[in-house]
Parts: C-alpha cells; structure tokens; sequence
C-alpha cells in the first residue's frame, strides 16, 4: 500500500481545515442532500464529504458507510488533494499498486473497488477534503458524471464560504457586544467619577461669585460664568455620552398606552424653555400605543437642538405626528439657522460637530441626534433631515407600531 504524499502547502492547509470549523461537527441537511445527490447521480453505494486533517479524514457527510472517520494514511482522498483541479479516479482498487492492500479494499465490511474524488477548495485553492463517490465493485465514471461531481464540489464550495463568512459575521458581532459592554461601562465610570467634581466646580464658582461680588470687577465675574458654563457643558456631554451607550434597545420593548401632547408637555417642561419660544404641538392628542421613555428621549433630544442653534427673536417649533397602519411618522421643524446641504449625511454620526455661524456660544457635541438614530433604529423606524440655511429644519421620523414590531420579528 502507497501513503498518500504530503503536500508542500500542508501547514497553510492545515491552518485552513482549522480555520473553517467544521470538524467533529454535528451533521447539517444541506451537506447530506450534497452526498445524496452524489450517490444517487453516480450510481455508487457510497459517497462522502470528507476533511482532511493532519491524521485522520473525517466525514462531515457521509452516504451508505457506518464509519465517521478513517486513518489519512489509508484514505484515497489523501491521494486525490494532490491534484486540486482534477478528478482523481481509482476504477479497480484491486488492480492498482497504490491500493490493492488497502485495509479499506481488503475489509469485508467496506470493500472498496472503485474511488472518484473532487477536491474541495477554499478561496486561495487550499484543497481542504473531498466530494467522492465510492464502489463495491469495479466502475468508471463517464466524462458527464465527472462534470456533474465537479458541479456538487463547487456546491459544497459555495456552502463552506457562506460557512466561514458566518463564523466571522459571529465573531464580529461578539467582538462588537464586547466592545459595547466595555464602552458602557466606561461611560458609567467616567459619569459617576465626573459627575462630582463638576458639581461642586459648578457650585463653587456661584459661591464665590456671590460671596465675593463686592470685590470682584465685571471681568472676573464673567470668569466664573465662563467657569460656570464650561462645567455645565461637560456635564451635558458626559450626561449624553452615558446615554448613547447604556441604550441597547431594551427599552423598546416597553410598549404602554399614552397620549402624545401629554408626553410632549412633560417633556417640554424639563427644558426650562424661555417665554421667547413657541412650541406648537399637534391638533390631535394622538391616543399611541408604543414606547414612551423612547419617543420622550427622541423629542427631547430634537427640541433641543431646535433651540440650541436658533437666534430667531421668536423661536417657533412645530411638532406633527400622522399615523397609518404600520408606523406613527412625526415632524419637527424650527426656524433655526439651518444645517448646510453638505453636511446633511453627517449629523447622526456620534462626536460629528457641524460649524454653523449664527450661534457661536452653543457649540454641540455630537452625541444627541447619534442617540436619536440610534433609538429609531431600535424602534424599526427611520430618520430623516431636510434644512434651508438660515431659513428652517425638519426632522421626519417613524416609529412602528408594536404588531408590526411583531411581524418584523418573526
């Protein structure tokens, strides 16, 4: 009996076995459908869908054998990823010095006499097994099987990329869930650690601003405002940054029954809005079944940027909302500075700052409408923009209704 040779690229293959994952796994339809085919097309008792590793073939499908594995050294497809393009073809084991002695030929169980075998490539041409088909008596396969074999390979082919592609899809997902945790956790840390310290900067700087008055000139009682506001600005940033990354879509999925201009006057009350500024709210008082802390946090998020790049005398926002069967679709639209055309694409992108003249002392920092997409986005829903500089903005947004959710879902 001949040992199959090793190739020369046997350690990038061997990498590539491993790297596919599918040894000693569970068997799966779609690989059996391909031996099944495969025996049937060819007339054989037997076909597998084997993997080669560095000393043992095992079959990942297998047709008309008990056996889940043999030794390399006695497997003919050992012999057949010598040539990855050819069909290797073994007409009458008994006949042939490589395999006339071969345990597999001589045993009363398996009896092989005759072999045809595909090698299975993987994108750089690593042969990683084979699709064969195996005889109990002498057979010659004519040039239409050997296409039709060829044809099943690249099947199988198809089927392990898709596989692969898979594992890292997985992976990347895992590793982007572990990122996220770390993120979130960060972000918790670094509010709690921070949170203080501005706290007492911001409180202090009123206390010697009120204790000190009468010897503080005009100039340094603009200091401490400067103080003042800088430690309320990164309290804010340090505020959105928690929530952008401690929502994970949980909260989507708390769905209770309210009525929209009720939420939006809660919501509009925590913004402590100025008497210069009219917030129309919708003509009807939407009933809405859906997610309350959601919908709250988007407008909140929208309100305040309306109001944070206006220099209108007179601040006019107007909320709509308009429902159909499937989704709520609301608009907010201001009479603020408006966003450049150019930069339309960017805004919902996290840390994106757009410099607009008009509002010098409100400098953003890129994280509300990041976590106004990103709530949408748990909601099935989409966000638009549409702006005219110095003119208006609106936001459009769609939320859907929680038995479409459903739908969706399944």
């Amino acid at each position: 009996m001949n040992k199959a040779k090793i190739p020369d690229n046997e350690d990038l293959r061997l990498r590539s076995v491993r790297q596919l994952g599918l040894l000693d796994s569970l068997p799966q339809e779609s690989y059996d459908t391909i031996t099944t085919l495969a025996s049937e097309i060819c007339g054989t008792s037997v076909a597998l869908l084997t993997i080669l590793d560095k000393d043992i073939q095992w079959f990942k499908s297998k047709k008309g054998l008990g056996a889940d594995q043999t030794g390399r050294d006695v497997s003919f497809c050992g012999h057949a990823i010598l040539k990855p393009n050819e069909v290797f073809e073994v007409d009458n084991a008994l006949e042939d010095t490589r395999f006339e002695d071969n345990p597999l030929v001589l045993d009363e169980e398996t009896h092989f006499r005759s072999y045809a075998g595909v090698p299975i490539l993987n994108k750089q041409g690593l042969p990683l097994g084979t699709l064969c088909v195996i005889n109990k008596t002498p057979k010659k396969l004519s040039i239409h099987l050997k296409r039709s074999l060829i044809a099943l390979g690249k099947q199988v082919e198809i089927l392990y990329e898709y596989h692969l592609q898979n594992t890292e899809l997985k992976k990347a997902q895992n590793n982007q869930l572990e990122n996220n945790k770390i993120l979130r956790e960060f972000a918790g840390n670094a509010s709690h650690d921070l949170k203080m310290p501005l706290a007492n900067m911001i409180i202090t700087s009123d206390i010697v601003k009120a204790k000190y008055a009468s010897v503080l000139d005009d100039k340094g009682k603009e200091y401490l405002d400067y103080i003042k506001n800088s430690g309320l600005k990164l309290s804010e940033y340090i505020t959105g940054l928690l929530e952008y990354y401690s929502e994970d879509g949980s909260k989507a999925s708390e769905v209770k029954e309210f009525f929209l201009n009720d939420l939006l006057e809660d919501t509009i009350d925590l913004l402590h809005i100025d008497s210069n500024c009219d917030i129309r709210l919708p003509v009807e008082n939407l009933n809405i079944l859906g997610n309350s802390a959601g919908l709250g946090q988007i407008m909140m998020n929208l309100i305040s940027s309306s109001l944070k790049y206006n220099n209108a005398e007179e601040i006019v926002i107007d909320i709509d909302c308009i429902e159909n069967e499937e989704f709520y679709h609301f608009s907010v639209t201001d009479n603020g500075i408006g966003i450049p055309e150019e930069n339309l694409d960017q805004i919902f992108e996290l840390f994106t700052v757009i410099n607009v003249n008009g509002t010098p002392d409100e400098r953003g920092h890129g994280i509300g409408l990041s976590t106004v997409q990103k709530l949408v986005d748990t909601m099935n829903g989409e966000i638009s923009v549409k702006s005219t500089l110095n003119k208006d903005t609106t936001f459009n947004f769609s939320i859907s209704k929680p038995e479409f959710n459903q739908i969706q879902a399944n």
